[in-house]
């Protein structure tokens, strides 16, 4: 039987369907909603699941009060077998406490996508861990890696993951061996632009257009193409801001290493053509994840550099155990800068301080 209900197509058996028909009597129906069916676990949970959107009220909150108290040995059953996308997204929901069964849904094929970036935002380290292994889920569903990139248990090994399979493409490893920024022509700077957006480009740029509300020209359109970086990166997905972040130009790396998922402005901090200047700046910054400031942090060949260690140790938003390990590396006219300034933690004037005194310079 195939039923539909809030646009959800489920396939039953006949044997399991004379239970879930809306024109089975009510009390065929009611006795069905109670749970106790002679019907495998996938069929009888798919039941109880068609029976949630059954008119009738009674037979509905009691079909959901079946389903969401199965035995373990059911659910475990339904979770992990080929059960539809729809009943796996209601466990999703009602068991978002219980990481075991959460982990069974991550690794399940029959998940969907949307479902499977849902739980890519959960609070739960090891559901995240399966889903950030999935590559081809990845590469298929875009939202999974944005849900993932604003997760605060998405750590430094996954994000390391994702870049590394994600960044790999032909059109980054064309310009990723030259390091030196002005080494990249801005033509070459337009092309990977738009080999990474492709057939979108045209897309995007009518959107734009669509938006302003006006009429404009066959000219307007191609400075639209070719110069509005700024409304363009809004409009990319997370697949193509991370490889615009690893191949763009310095002017798309100070968009993208503020955007908001940390995939993406790890991205920039990790491209091969981000300058030393550019890594000062963006560890001065205020306005950036705390994920960049630990990649620059843990970065030797970074913080060799003396402007970069007291930018890390004098910015208020980078974490703290990394920015007091700097101030042990500071000029006694920094240190005093620090120990007077209100813009650091007190762990971070005081030990500036306590430096100075062992120096006898206090």
């Amino acid at each position: 039987m195939e039923r539909q209900a809030k646009k959800i197509r489920l396939t039953l058996s006949k044997q399991a369907e004379r239970y879930a028909r809306q024109d089975a009597p009510r009390d065929t129906r009611l006795m069905a909603a109670r749970g106790a069916l002679p019907l495998p676990a996938i069929e009888l949970a798919t039941v109880l699941f068609a029976l949630t959107h059954d008119p009738d009220a009674e037979i509905k909150a009691k079909a959901r009060d079946s389903l969401e108290n199965l035995p373990a040995t059911i659910t475990n059953a339904v979770l992990s077998g080929p059960s539809h996308p729809a009943l796996l997204s209601f466990f999703a929901d009602c068991r978002a406490n219980e990481p075991d069964q959460l982990e069974m849904i991550a690794l399940n094929p029959a998940t969907d996508d949307a479902t499977i970036a849902k739980l890519a935002a959960s609070p739960h380290k090891k559901v995240v861990e399966i889903i950030s292994n999935n590559q081809q889920r990845m590469l298929r569903a875009p939202e999974i890696v944005d849900a993932l990139g604003t997760n605060p248990l998405t750590g430094r090994a996954v994000i390391e993951r994702i870049l590394n399979f994600i960044g790999a493409s032909d059109v980054a490893r064309d310009l990723d061996g030259r390091r030196d920024e002005s080494e990249i022509t801005n033509e070459e700077a337009e092309a990977a632009l738009r080999a990474v957006l492709g057939s979108e480009m045209g897309s995007i740029v009518k959107q734009l257009v669509e938006d302003s509300g006006e009429e404009v020209t066959e000219e307007q359109i191609r400075q639209l193409q070719e110069g509005n970086l700024f409304q363009l990166v809004q409009q990319m997905s997370v697949f193509q801001k991370i490889q615009i972040g690893r191949m763009g130009n310095k002017e798309a790396r100070g968009l993208l290493v503020r955007d908001r998922n940390k995939l993406v402005a790890v991205s920039v901090v990790t491209s091969p053509k981000i300058t030393e200047s550019e890594i000062v700046a963006i560890a001065q910054s205020r306005n950036v994840c705390d994920e960049v400031y630990r990649v620059i942090a843990m970065n030797r060949d970074w913080t060799r550099n003396y402007q970069v260690k007291l930018a890390l140790a004098a910015n208020p938003k980078c974490p703290q155990s990394m920015a007091v390990k700097f101030v042990n590396y500071l000029q006694d006219k920094d240190l005093r800068v620090l120990m007077r300034s209100r813009d650091v933690s007190r762990a971070i004037s005081t030990h500036a301080r306590r430096i100075l005194s062992r120096k006898g310079k206090v």
